[in-house]
């Protein structure tokens, strides 16, 4: 049976629209770290870790060499939440022309939803959107970050990108073919 996916086209235009979440309390040991050395199984694992219940599969079929050029670019950025030494979540940033920066995943394991851990890590993944330039020389300065959602992601994703300053600018329709689930 077929799929009918809404997606959403979210996005900021300012530092200043950023509006920080309250962290999560500092008794829960999260903290945030650049995974600085480009790693193909340990995005793969990421990946398929946030993503599998909700049916991320459009990068199942890469290729470990598709991995490591993808990481490897100038302006990709893999920033990882850690609950006392466990990886909870991820997001990705990819530099764009024009000062752009895409939110081009971003998510948490299942065990780790509901903690307070998503908006603090959407929060600060945000920030580094906006301050990447300074960490990769030639890139232009960041004027917007972007990202989209879609229906068939977690239900309070959408929620959270509001929360944290980000406006709608599309909404796309499209139908779907049936997907298996990763894994299976």
């Amino acid at each position: 049976m077929s799929n009918t996916v809404t997606t959403w086209y979210l996005e900021q235009t300012s530092p200043g629209d950023l509006v920080p979440a309250a962290g999560p309390p500092a008794e829960q040991g999260v903290r945030i770290v650049r995974a600085e050395v480009p790693s193909p199984e340990f995005s793969r694992f990421l990946y398929t870790a946030v993503g599998g219940d909700i049916l991320w599969t459009d990068r199942l079929e890469w290729p470990h060499a598709r991995w490591a050029e993808y990481l490897g670019q100038p302006g990709v950025e893999t920033w990882v939440a850690y609950e006392r030494g466990t990886p909870a979540g991820f997001i990705e940033l990819a530099a764009q022309a024009e000062g752009a920066v895409e939110i081009v995943y971003f998510g948490l394991l299942p065990a780790f939803r509901g903690r307070r851990i998503g908006g603090e890590l959407l929060s600060y993944g945000t920030a580094r959107a906006w301050d990447l330039a300074g960490r990769w020389p030639g890139r232009a300065e960041t004027k917007r970050v972007w990202l989209h959602t879609c229906s068939d992601d977690g239900p309070y994703a959408m929620d959270n990108y509001r929360r944290r300053g980000f406006r709608l600018f599309d909404t796309t329709t499209a139908v779907t073919p049936p997907a298996p689930a990763p894994g299976s």
